[in-house]
């Protein structure tokens, strides 16, 4: 490869980060729309890029357009070569899983978020949204059961912290008896 096409390639990689950071910071200093406008643009300029379609899908979800953030979240999840950081591809699961439950697309929000707790077993936010998805299916007992357990594993609360043994044993099966 010759130094002008290395030097070409560099622009354009430039120019997607500062217009990317652009766009983010103007999402992070409440400037929504004007954030969601340019990232469409970027979305649209960079097609495959995964990190570019995982924040225009969160651009959107901020402004509650939540049924336009799907078809970004989609895409930053099967871009080619992967492509979003773990942090990123958490946050993309998460948010995809989540607004399908929004949407009342309950059994593929179950699917997304249980897939992500699969790759991500510790974060506790998969597992909540997963609980609240599942309530959504009618899987009333694992949902409790995934909630107890977190709650039971993470809580600061004196007294769950004394009875934590107790409500991760009945956590295993809520409808057992002596």
């Amino acid at each position: 490869m010759n130094d002008a096409s290395t030097n070409g390639a560099s622009t354009n990689d430039d120019e997607r980060d500062g217009r990317l950071a652009e766009a983010v910071g103007l999402r992070e200093q409440g400037r929504q729309e004007e954030a969601r406008e340019r990232l469409v643009e970027l979305a649209a300029r960079y097609p495959d890029d995964a990190e570019v379609a995982y924040q225009t899908a969160w651009a959107h979800d901020v402004l509650g357009l939540e049924a336009e953030a799907v078809p970004f979240y989609e895409r930053a999840l099967k871009s080619p070569g992967g492509g979003l950081s773990p942090g990123d591809r958490r946050g993309a699961l998460l948010g995809l899983g989540s607004t399908f439950r929004v949407l009342g697309r309950y059994e593929e929000s179950v699917a997304t978020l249980r897939g992500g707790v699969e790759e991500f077993p510790e974060d506790g936010a998969l597992r909540t949204f997963l609980a609240m998805a599942l309530f959504n299916t009618g899987e009333h007992h694992e949902s409790a059961q995934l909630l107890l357990n977190l709650l039971a594993t993470t809580s600061d609360d004196p007294g769950v912290r004394r009875y934590r043994r107790a409500i991760e044993y009945y956590a295993r099966d809520l409808h057992e008896t002596v």
